[in-house]
């Protein structure tokens, strides 16, 4: 028998106004007051575009990565290829951009496997996952001004063994792991999280 605390209230909205404008998202401070104890509080929350992460996946059984700087961590992050969707545009077509973009490969096939929330506490948009079979080198990365990538390729099985050693550590493509474990045992390919 489990038991379950009462649902929590749901705090009404009463207004929201722009703190910062940036290029990449806008910081909001939203003031909610709480319908039963009528606390009032106002919160931080980050106001992003939607995101797509990419797991491209080789005909030989490896995963495009790619390692970059990052400024939030102030060092190199090991991950898939991503980034923001653009205004209007489809998540399987944004990953299908990115891809290209940041890496040069292209695939045959592109699915959506699933759309997780970042982190909810503070950040109201989605980031998407995708799946990009058959991924092959089809020319150069054509990166954006501040992007400098080193792409390479890994076996399944090592990306795997990186996500649980912490050699690989960002969130969101631990994510995109976790959805891609069922596909790849479903492939009959042994060694997923």
């Amino acid at each position: 028998m489990s038991s379950a605390s009462p649902q929590p209230a749901r705090w009404e909205n009463l207004g929201e106004r722009t703190v910062a404008h940036t290029r990449i998202f806008d910081v909001q401070a939203r003031k909610y007051r709480h319908p039963v104890r009528g606390t009032e509080r106002e919160f931080v929350v980050v106001n992003a575009p939607d995101w797509v992460n990419v797991l491209a996946l080789t005909p030989d059984g490896h995963l495009v990565l790619v390692n970059q700087f990052r400024y939030g961590i102030d060092c190199f992050s090991l991950e898939i290829p991503g980034g923001v969707i653009d205004a209007g545009e489809d998540p399987v077509e944004a990953a299908v951009r990115e891809l290209r973009e940041e890496t040069g490969y292209v695939g045959q096939r592109a699915r959506l496997m699933g759309t997780i929330r970042p982190n909810p506490a503070f950040i109201g948009n989605h980031c998407h996952l995708v799946l990009v079979e058959q991924a092959v080198v089809a020319g150069p990365a054509d990166w954006d001004h501040d992007e400098e990538i080193a792409v390479s390729t890994a076996s399944v099985e090592e990306v795997f063994a990186w996500a649980r050693n912490g050699r690989i550590s960002h969130g969101m493509v631990l994510n995109a792991l976790w959805y891609f474990a069922p596909v790849w045992e479903s492939l009959g390919r042994p060694g997923a999280v």
